[in-house]
């Protein structure tokens, strides 16, 4: 009988990151899940309370769209098989009849700031992980292998207390090739871009109208365009823009990537778009600096998917 995996997908970049990698593994029995939770947060997401996470419905359900319309095979909750690799883009909650399978963790993209928070979940075993966000990312220890986009990473990680001999550098899916979006259709060039953030819907302070007015200053009266983030509240986003940067285009939908790619200046705050940014070469303004932003950005080896193959060929039959 073939080996089994488990691939547990998320939002739409970690799913399509797990089907990319699944893709080198086709003589596996592969089966896909949206994200889970058990105890708790397994409730909590049951009865509707997480809607702003990935185990909230609206994004398990687009996750459910995607692998359905692919023809892959479902196993909700992984619990259907005994499996021999669990392949997973989060650690930050790992559920207990997970933690004794093997497990290779995929870097998602970009990892959240160490905050207050971060500095509990390292320092106290009892604050949860998932509390700090992606900060924590890596610091389970609950997987074999820890696929990473870059050197940067590597080192950062390290410092966080992660294993060095579980690290392993292959890119990330989905930020290994950015030189593809040149190519285009996107009908706008040398605009300032905007990818607002989700803040709002975690219940993160931010001051948006505040923002905007910045962003105008920085366009210093270019172009200015804004993609907003598909987990925001798009109808209020728009109420806003539109009032205060009434000159500027709105886009709720739509490939990023291209739009960073005909963009002459990229504002962002801690979302994975810097990475396409930084790769192409444009100004970026993120707060990071510069050279630690080159640091971090993925490795551009249009292989990751490949090597993160490999990674879970080497750990599933050893």
């Amino acid at each position: 009988m073939k080996k089994k995996i488990l691939f547990i997908c998320g939002s739409m970049n970690q799913t399509t990151q797990m089907h990319q990698i699944a893709g080198w593994l086709t003589d596996y029995d592969q089966y896909f899940s949206p994200f889970f939770s058990d105890g708790i947060l397994g409730k909590a997401s049951d009865i509707g309370l997480l809607e702003f996470t990935i185990m909230g419905s609206k994004r398990s359900q687009r996750t459910l769209e995607y692998l359905r319309s692919h023809d892959l095979k479902l196993d909700i909750g992984g619990y259907q098989h005994a499996y021999d690799l669990v392949v997973t883009c989060t650690d930050l909650i790992v559920p207990k009849h997970i933690k004794s399978k093997k497990i290779v963790l995929v870097q998602e993209g970009m990892t959240e700031p160490e905050t207050v928070l971060y500095h509990l979940a390292r320092n106290f075993q009892w604050v949860p992980r998932w509390i700090a966000g992606t900060s924590t990312t890596g610091l389970s220890d609950s997987y074999e292998k820890f696929c990473v986009a870059s050197e940067g990473y590597r080192d950062l990680f390290i410092r966080k207390g992660v294993n060095p001999d579980k690290i392993v550098i292959t890119s990330i899916p989905n930020f290994d090739n950015c030189e593809q979006y040149l190519q285009n259709d996107f009908p706008y060039h040398d605009y300032v871009l905007v990818c607002t953030s989700d803040n709002r819907e975690t219940f993160i302070y931010e001051n948006r109208v505040k923002n905007i007015r910045k962003y105008l200053e920085m366009a210093d009266g270019g172009q200015l365009i804004f993609k907003l983030h598909p987990n925001e509240n798009a109808e209020r986003a728009i109420r806003e823009i539109k009032q205060y940067a009434p000159e500027s285009i709105v886009f709720s939908e739509g490939k990023t990537e291209e739009m960073i790619a005909n963009s002459r200046m990229l504002i962002a705050q801690f979302s994975s778009t810097i990475f396409v940014g930084s790769a192409l070469n444009k100004v970026v303004h993120c707060g990071l600096p510069p050279e630690v932003l080159k640091s971090l950005t993925p490795l551009q080896n249009k292989s990751a998917a490949k090597n993160i193959a490999d990674v879970c060929r080497q750990v599933i039959e050893s």
